[in-house]
């Protein structure tokens, strides 16, 4: 039996364990602020110098594309020499902020001072030399930076004309091949010390206010407190006690909690709660057996559908890619027939064309049916007559789309590989390239041994760079949907390529995109590579 003597000892205990709680979540609040405030800070200075070099760059291309637009429109009127003077002139009206702090300027290649739109004292003098308050050699770094294929930013201090002192800068530069300009401009950084201030009044305000907060809710829940325990201490230890009684009984004659030696109503429903608990666990026990044994049941019989299903999807594909491949033939037969009678004639091209696509597409569905099946044996292949073969079975669809075939192809070409899956890597990069390629553009073709043991064959594409070089190995993925498909080709590629150690090397910028892969030329995977024959 607990004693009011206890309790009130117990009431002493709990209120120092709420100060010191409620003290432990002051500093984890504070702290926590603090940390806010920090990252805050580290995120405020990441955005603004992400936001500003964006900005320079998209201000820089844009004076290069005025400088070209320039000179293809004054070249046939002056030389260059007047080009370039009007040209400075015409930048000056073109850098329109009334910033003092931002200007364009122009470096040539060995350090001479082209052009300051903020400062013409300091043109035609030569800055190669010049280093920075921290020793790096500014000048230098920038026209290095700016050889660049897309330029580059480079971080130094400056003289900034407001505080005429140096100040952390950072610009981007990019070269003017024309006449070797190294062309850029620049921010100075001082400006986010005056943001992060600014938060750092804004977060002590916050955390001022926190304090107060925290220290006056201590004070009225310690007053609480002790008003709650010294009322309800009495009737709490009475009526726990008899609780305690009626708990026991009720274990002992195994029957449920009699209510009416209950004083307190809260008390009474929790002992009603109680009964009612166990007669539902009883019943729901008994409810739950019965409905695992129908859901097994259940799960059993839609099993059992779905794999009908299945099978049954299987058995349509494998029929309907079979049927296809008889009219597929008619239709080829005649459309030689036609050529025959009618040669040279772009509808009868138009029509071979779309035969021959949907021919290497039902390839494609009859190699998905069988590779599991099949055990595809290798044999000694000659790699650059099937390659031949093939591109010239891609003929019509080429001309069709407005592309054309450079071949660079090394006679006498043999490797130990499986005839079908060397046809479905050679078919699927061909239609490949003959999909995203630019129109009026070459597809190269490349074969050729690069030593005793290895042969290299390449696909070499002007179009758009690939977004993503590992996704497109992915089922049903399409760099660009529009241009139809199914997006299954490269994924059978990988699966053959990845099967017979072939490695893939994929390159893809703004100027072309090439798919490299180098096989082995005497590998033999069959002699011991598993296969389940059904």
């Amino acid at each position: 039996m607990l004693k009011a003597k206890s309790l009130y000892h117990l009431i002493v205990y709990s209120i120092f364990f709420i100060i010191i709680l409620i003290s432990f979540f002051t500093f984890i609040i504070i702290n926590n602020a603090h940390e806010e405030l920090q990252e805050k800070i580290t995120t405020l200075k990441e955005d603004y110098t992400n936001n500003q070099k964006a900005l320079l760059k998209n201000y820089v291309n844009y004076v290069i594309k005025f400088i070209d637009y320039y000179y293809i429109e004054n070249r046939d009127k002056f030389d260059e020499e007047t080009i370039q003077k009007n040209l400075i002139l015409a930048l000056d009206h073109l850098n329109i902020s009334s910033n003092p702090n931002e200007y364009i300027f122009i470096f040539d290649i060995n350090g001479n001072l082209i052009d300051n739109s903020n400062d013409k004292q300091e043109i035609g003098k030569n800055f190669l030399n010049y280093k920075d308050s921290k020793g790096k050699n500014v000048v230098k770094e920038l026209i290095e930076a700016s050889k660049n294929s897309d330029g580059g930013f480079v971080n130094y201090f400056w003289s900034k004309p407001s505080l005429t002192k140096e100040t952390n800068k950072i610009s981007y530069v990019k070269s003017y091949d024309r006449w070797n300009w190294t062309i850029g401009k620049g921010v100075y950084l001082d400006e986010i010390d005056r943001l992060i201030k600014q938060k750092e009044e804004e977060y002590s305000s916050k955390i001022s206010n926190y304090t107060l907060q925290i220290t006056s809710l201590t004070i009225l829940l310690i007053l609480y407190s002790i008003f709650i325990y010294k009322n309800a201490t009495i009737l709490i230890v009475n009526d726990v006690k008899e609780i305690g009684k009626y708990f026991k009984e009720s274990e002992e004659k195994n029957e449920p909690i009699n209510q009416n030696r209950i004083t307190l109503g809260e008390f009474k429903i929790i002992a009603n709660y109680a009964n009612d608990t166990m007669t539902n666990i009883k019943l729901k026990s008994s409810m739950l057996e019965e409905l695992n044994k129908n859901l097994e049941i259940k799960v059993n019989e839609k099993t059992k559908e779905l794999s009908n299903l299945v099978e049954s999807q299987k058995q349509f594909l494998k029929n309907s890619v079979h049927e296809i491949n008889t009219p597929l033939a008619i239709i080829r037969t005649n459309i030689d027939l036609l050529k025959m009678k009618i040669p040279e004639n772009k509808y009868i091209t138009n029509i071979e064309s779309g035969s021959k696509t949907i021919q290497y597409i039902y390839d494609d569905l009859s190699y998905l049916i069988k590779k599991d099946r099949v055990l595809y044996e290798k044999e000694y292949l000659e790699f650059s007559e099937i390659l031949k073969n093939r591109l010239e079975f891609f003929e019509e669809i080429v001309k069709s789309n407005s592309l054309y075939f450079i071949k660079n192809i090394e006679d006498d070409v043999y490797l130990k590989f499986n005839s079908v899956e060397l046809q479905r890597v050679i078919d699927n990069n061909i239609s490949n390239a003959i999909k995203y390629s630019f129109s009026k553009s070459a597809i190269h073709i490349k074969l050729y041994y690069i030593n005793d043991n290895e042969i290299e064959f390449s696909v070499i594409t002007n179009s758009k760079p690939i977004e993503d070089s590992n996704k497109i190995f992915e089922d049903f993925y399409r760099e660009n949907k529009a241009r139809g498909g199914f997006g299954l080709g490269l994924r059978i590629v990988k699966e053959i390529c990845d099967k017979n150690f072939v490695t893939i090397e994929i390159l893809s910028d703004k100027k072309e995109t090439k798919f490299t892969y180098r096989f082995k030329i005497n590998e033999d995977t069959t002699a011991w590579r598993w296969i389940d024959v059904k």
